[in-house]
């Protein structure tokens, strides 16, 4: 992005920068907000791939699907990228064309995707298939290796999460039960949901702990602070003590995550041509039985 803002007069390349800025910070709290500054970047440089790519992004995120399949398409002609294909894909979806959502995942160029933009797209394939009425299909497609593999990549969780989901609305819900726990247990921060969806299963309900803390009586707690007199507790001496304490934390503990675990095996790119294959095999045997004529 620095080398095509170069190309720019000085003063236009630090205005374009600081709404790409702005738009980067505000894309995950207000992808709406991100997607305006990221469109007044495109009308003072529109040539610039990497803008045409925020505003793309944005328009994505904030569910602005025609206009984010139009700038894909636009940075992926300017540069020659496929990593966009996934999300050019997904907005197809969502545009309820899963027809041709499932023609960008069969290019040939999804093969030189990097892993996770790969997974990424089967994902959307197999969502394309539900879409379609094809769970089986779909059920089939997300059948990869990836998901008994032992790593922390970001797309584990959101593929076991897509693979239960998928046996669920088959009815396989033994099986959807074993695979959102297997989520949730990759998933660290919660993002999919998939604890929740495992408790629905099981009948459980869930409890907002964090809502029960904020509920508590604002007059209690202004008569509990009123009654303590704090030269009583803490003099001058002791809150040095605690400030050298903090001073002497190591803030620079070694990191204990097993960096070989990070790594996506290289026979990835081949589980997903497999996929890919078996994909074309499911369309064969999805026309051959629509032709099939009724007893």
């Amino acid at each position: 992005m620095k080398a095509e803002l170069r190309s720019l007069p000085r003063s236009l390349a630090d205005l374009v920068a600081q709404h790409l800025v702005a738009s980067g910070q505000f894309l995950e709290d207000d992808p709406e907000l991100a997607y305006q500054h990221a469109k007044t970047a495109r009308r003072l440089a529109a040539r610039l791939g990497g803008v045409r790519e925020a505003v793309a992004i944005t328009a994505y995120l904030a569910e602005h699907f025609d206009e984010a399949l139009t700038e894909f398409r636009a940075v992926r002609r300017m540069t020659g990228h496929h990593e966009v294909l996934p999300m050019m894909a997904d907005c197809e979806r969502a545009l309820g064309r899963p027809e041709k959502a499932l023609a960008l995942s069969r290019e040939r160029a999804v093969l030189e995707l990097e892993p996770a933009s790969q997974i990424e797209m089967l994902i959307v394939a197999a969502g394309a298939r539900r879409d379609m009425g094809q769970t089986a299909a779909a059920i089939q497609t997300l059948e990869v290796p990836e998901l008994t593999k032992r790593t922390r990549a970001e797309w584990l969780p959101r593929l076991r999460y897509a693979y239960a989901d998928a046996l669920a609305e088959a009815g396989r819900t033994e099986e959807a039960l074993v695979w959102f726990h297997r989520a949730a247990g990759v998933d660290g921060d919660g993002s999919t949901g998939a604890a929740e969806r495992a408790a629905e299963l099981e009948g459980l309900e869930f409890t907002d702990l964090a809502g029960d803390e904020e509920d508590v009586d604002d007059e209690d707690g202004e008569a509990f602070v009123q009654e303590v007199d704090a030269d009583e507790y803490v003099d001058g001496g002791d809150a040095d003590d605690v400030l050298d304490a903090d001073e002497d934390v190591d803030a620079d503990d070694p990191d204990d995550a097993d960096d070989a675990d990070d790594g996506v095996d290289e026979a990835a790119e081949g589980d997903v041509l497999d996929a890919v294959d078996e994909d074309e095999d499911l369309d064969a045997d999805q026309d051959g039985a629509e032709e099939k004529p009724k007893d």
